[in-house]
């Protein structure tokens, strides 16, 4: 089954979502913040406000706070209208008032979806999932999600996410990227792993199946915009990430707006010339965000329906070229997954293997990568 294209509507929702790099903030219950910035040079109001209230509230979330109005000056008392521009220069020793709305009761209903879990204790959860499921409910998935799988495991122990009151997802994986993922259990946990995301100290490593070997020798890709080679045959692929100026339903690498994003890509194993095996780790977390930058460096993912290609050159034997070809999901899996335990403190990490459905195409390709008649 095909992957259904994200309307423009959809990835506006998930460039919002990605504000706590990829995951969102824990719901608070309704409370009202009075803090005074420290002396100092006029920062932005959204940085300003996130240095000040610390761990209470994460910069994404108040910069949505800010543009809902939610933000106003406090001056000899008296509260002044809202800022609603997170940009906003505020000076050191300003006063300012936050309100943050009590968290909306979800609507949505469990659903018994088998889960794999891999761990789980009274902070989080975390799952491997599988290709093919959405993480949150969307227009074409508005049941069989993992929000609903979770809401049925879970029931009313879960965090909420941006103030409205549902499971809380630390991160996304795409509907067709099998692996793992994390889900904060409670609103401490949340916060605590929301930031360990975009502080950038968790870790994601992906495998993928790609298009061409690419390596550090090929002349092409050290010509190539944001692209930089680093010590143990490392590529690291540094742009912006925003959507396509023509295609609203695809994101692009941009040379202006967009956001940064940054990947580092190392070739596992490759496969005559036709194919490879890749390890990809995360600092950040953009929609398609391994996807757009492996199309960017000429290495696009196997099977992917938006950034792709089908055709196979003929250094793959015949049974590997038609496998690859048919592939019907972009061959993309989230292996590894560390972070830090916002209870106890402890460095976690949790691998899982290859889903079936890569392990045999990778099987494939190893078999036909001379296209020796042998293969079967």
């Amino acid at each position: 089954m095909r992957e259904r294209s994200a309307s423009p509507k959809d990835m506006a929702r998930r460039e919002r979502e990605e504000a706590a790099s990829g995951a969102g903030q824990g719901a608070e219950r309704g409370e009202t913040h009075e803090i005074t910035l420290p002396e100092g040079p006029a920062l932005r109001l959204d940085k300003a406000l996130a240095r000040a209230l610390g761990e209470a509230l994460s910069r994404s979330r108040i910069r949505s706070l800010i543009e809902a109005g939610e933000v106003r000056p406090l001056t000899g008392g008296e509260v002044g209208a809202p800022v609603t521009d997170p940009a906003f220069r505020a000076r050191g020793g300003t006063r300012w008032r936050i309100t943050v709305p009590p968290a909306r009761e979800s609507t949505l209903g469990p659903e018994a979806i088998p889960l794999d879990i891999v761990h789980e204790d009274e902070d989080l959860v975390v799952i491997d999932k599988p290709a093919g499921m959405v993480v949150h409910p969307a227009p074409g998935a508005e049941t069989g999600t993992l929000v609903h799988a979770l809401l049925h495991h879970c029931g009313d122990s879960l965090s909420g996410v941006g103030g409205v009151a549902r499971p809380g997802i630390v991160h996304r994986l795409d509907k067709d990227t099998s692996g793992l993922i994390v889900v904060a259990k409670t609103d401490a946990a949340h916060r605590a792993l929301a930031a360990q995301f975009a502080d950038r100290t968790a870790g994601r490593r992906y495998l993928a199946l790609v298009h061409g070997v690419p390596e550090r020798s090929d002349a092409r890709l050290a010509g190539l915009p944001g692209v930089a080679f680093e010590p143990g045959g490392i590529i690291r692929i540094a742009t912006n990430i925003g959507r396509h100026p023509k295609d609203r339903q695809r994101m692009a690498v941009l040379r202006a707006g967009g956001r940064p994003a940054v990947t580092r890509m190392k070739l596992e194993e490759g496969f005559g010339t036709a194919a490879a095996l890749v390890s990809c780790k995360l600092d950040t977390g953009r929609t398609h965000q391994i996807r757009v930058h492996a199309a960017h460096v000429g290495h696009p993912v196997i099977g992917d329906p938006v950034y792709g290609r089908r055709r196979f050159p003929g250094s793959l034997g015949e049974a590997a070229r038609a496998a690859a070809e048919a592939f019907p999901r972009q061959a993309l899996h989230a292996a590894e997954l560390t972070f830090r335990h916002p209870s106890s403190g402890e460095m976690m990490t949790f691998r899982t293997p290859l889903p079936a459905d890569m392990a045999a195409l990778l099987a494939r390709l190893r078999q036909g990568r001379s296209g020796s008649s042998q293969e079967r």
